[in-house]
């Protein structure tokens, strides 16, 4: 387990950056790539370990992706390029790998295995795996599909109509990708908008999907063509230095051609709220993702509640935010996260462990956090327990720090975000 020496006690932060791509839109530019017709190109692709296990994948399903310094080209012969692999299929650490991979794999009439790593190995199922055994689907895996190791045998997939019992886009994204293999109209109920990625992207390969008052409704059979897909920077990267250049003194930072999806753009909204010094600056050409430059400069802050439709917009936010709410001025209060037990590791718990070790003042709840501002940050040893997304709230707080600080586990941060440190250390003066 590797610790690492963190940068502490620092005084002004200033620079530009460009953002590695957005996670989310890699990994289902690989996959819509794998199942269009044609050659599609990619642009901007986040070289992370997470969509590196995507790209294994599909080779292993039998398609051509090359990868050059400029670009990710992926040769697609429709789903009926996919072929039964002859090994495991081996995700990694991504939900998302998993998740959107088993809706493909629904209507394919071949057998595979899924696992991962000891994380994705605690992560329910279910929730996926229930809706596809619905529409057709043989499916099997550890205490009844609940955990991996996972089995699919795909085949024929008859529609479903279908309510998300909480908002997911990983889940509704399965049962998008289902629904294009069935025979008939599918409907998917969101009762809170998630990110809208897949939907976007089904629209850029040439296909048909329709989106009206949280229903979701997809036709199967459609023919989907190539594309070449701009991958913008990933807003989720972006927070960690929006939230630096919000906290650390003197600082002003300019984070260029962020994803700025209304679906992901929780981040922003909370920090405006809050009283924060940013500026967003449109790219005229959005027809795919909304994307733009973002302007932060050291703000003085206010708490604020955290609730409700918002909690979607902002779901993987939520530990760095929790950091940005410990140098408010006033109490923090975030509610409706329970989906925060569920991700890479127990946010809610691993957030607020490791936080109260550097000095912060913050609380658990059941479905969140209660946060004190105005705290001094010491120092300490802390750990990323394996989520990159824990690792890296931590390597910001630490620039508040005026003792040492030592993050265990740091390699975890190589998943999203492979050159985060040699970022980081380029804005500090």
């Amino acid at each position: 387990m590797a610790q690492l020496k963190l940068k502490t006690n620092i005084h002004k932060l200033f620079g530009e950056l460009n953002i590695p791509g957005d996670k989310s839109i890699s990994h289902r530019s690989v996959m819509f790539g794998s199942i269009a017709h044609g050659k599609t190109t990619v642009t901007n692709f986040l070289p992370g370990e997470d969509c590196l296990s995507t790209i294994s994948c599909f080779r292993k399903l039998g398609i051509k992706i090359e990868e050059t310094e400029e670009e990710l080209i992926i040769h697609g012969n429709g789903f009926d390029g996919l072929k039964e692999p002859n090994e495991i299929l081996d995700v990694g650490n991504s939900g998302t790998t998993i998740r959107l991979l088993l809706g493909i794999l629904a209507g394919r009439p071949f057998f595979s295995t899924l696992v991962g790593d000891r994380s994705i190995g605690k992560r329910p199922m279910t929730r996926v795996t229930e809706p596809l055994t619905k529409m057709g689907a043989a499916i099997d895996g550890r205490e009844h599909g609940l955990y991996t190791p996972i089995s699919i045998r795909g085949g024929k997939l008859n529609p479903i109509h279908y309510k998300l019992p909480v908002p997911s886009a990983q889940v509704k994204s399965a049962l998008i990708l289902a629904g294009l293999q069935a025979e008939g109209e599918s409907v998917i109920i969101e009762p809170a908008a998630a990110r809208d990625h897949t939907e976007r992207m089904i629209r850029m390969f040439g296909g048909e999907i329709h989106q009206e008052n949280g229903s979701i409704t997809v036709t199967g059979g459609q023919r989907l063509t190539a594309a070449h897909v701009p991958v913008p920077g990933d807003i989720s990267s972006a927070a960690f230095f929006l939230v630096a250049g919000a906290i650390v003194p003197d600082s002003e930072i300019v984070l260029k051609n962020v994803g700025l999806n209304p679906t992901r753009t929780g981040i922003i909204e909370v920090m405006k709220k809050m009283g924060a010094a940013i500026e967003l600056i449109s790219n005229q050409d959005d027809t795919f993702e909304p994307s733009g430059d973002i302007v932060i400069k050291t703000s003085k802050l206010t708490g604020t509640v955290i609730e409700g439709d918002l909690i979607p917009k902002l779901i993987d936010e939520i530990p760095i935010i929790a950091l940005l709410a410990t140098q408010a001025e006033g109490q923090t209060i975030i509610k409706d996260a329970e989906e925060l037990k569920v991700k890479e590791t127990n946010r809610i718990d691993t957030v607020v462990q490791e936080l109260k070790k550097l000095g912060a003042s913050i609380e658990a709840t059941e479905d969140g956090m209660i946060i004190n501002g105005n705290s001094q940050l010491t120092g300490g040893t802390v750990s990323s327990h394996g989520d990159h997304r824990i690792g890296m709230m931590l390597s910001i707080a630490a620039l508040l720090c005026k003792h040492d600080v030592f993050l265990e586990d740091a390699e975890a941060i190589s998943v999203s975000y492979p050159n985060f440190f040699t970022h980081l250390n380029s804005l500090i003066q």
